[in-house]
């Protein structure tokens, strides 16, 4: 019978990053390294990409180290931001940029749009984790919901989520930003 493994020490090996022991990166290369590029490989679709932003990912894990706060959230979870940012940087670059009319057009279609999407179910069980955020996404629209779920928790472009919902950009680019307004101002 075998001992039970001990746990990988996430936060241990960013403090030994930050110290400047390179097999501390190594350590947290082959323990988190795969997982990384699935999460990187399913917003930027192309893995040779991919592989180059995770690669690109433990260099800023090796440089920032020394900026990781407990007391902001786990090791583990910084290591997946500091990914998934890029991963996201890397999507927003590459696509064509559209600018947006006054923001009275905007909010007019918008909602004229959404009257549109009102029987639209939710794509996401996103009561599993209950917390202080589930009252304020029950208060979204499930369309506007799922676009926020798509786009924070899927990773996926704006241009990504209009064509999964058939809805046109900038509208979705506009329920996006009402709907991350709308939950910083209930949170708050």
């Amino acid at each position: 019978m075998s001992a039970p493994q001990t746990p990988f020490d996430y936060e241990a090996a960013l403090h030994a990053c930050a110290r400047g022991e390179r097999h501390a990166l190594q350590r947290l290369y082959e323990q988190e390294s795969p997982r990384l590029l699935g999460v990187v490989q399913r917003i930027v679709v192309d893995r040779a990409l991919a592989e180059d932003i995770v690669h690109d990912a433990f260099i800023k894990i090796w440089n920032a180290a020394a900026s990781f706060d407990v007391s902001r959230g786990t090791a583990r979870g910084w290591m997946f931001t500091v990914a998934r940012h890029l991963a996201l940087n890397s999507v927003r670059n590459s696509a064509r940029e559209v600018t947006m009319d006054d923001d009275n057009d905007e909010d007019s279609h918008a909602q004229a749009t959404l009257e549109g999407w009102q029987n639209v179910t939710d794509a996401f069980d996103w009561r599993v984790s209950p917390g202080r955020i589930d009252s304020c996404l029950d208060q979204l629209d499930p369309v506007r919901r799922n676009c926020v779920f798509y786009a924070y928790v899927d990773g996926y472009s704006h241009q990504q989520i209009a064509q999964k919902l058939g809805a046109p950009l900038g509208t979705v680019k506009a329920w996006i930003k009402r709907s991350l307004v709308a939950l910083r101002e209930c949170i708050g």
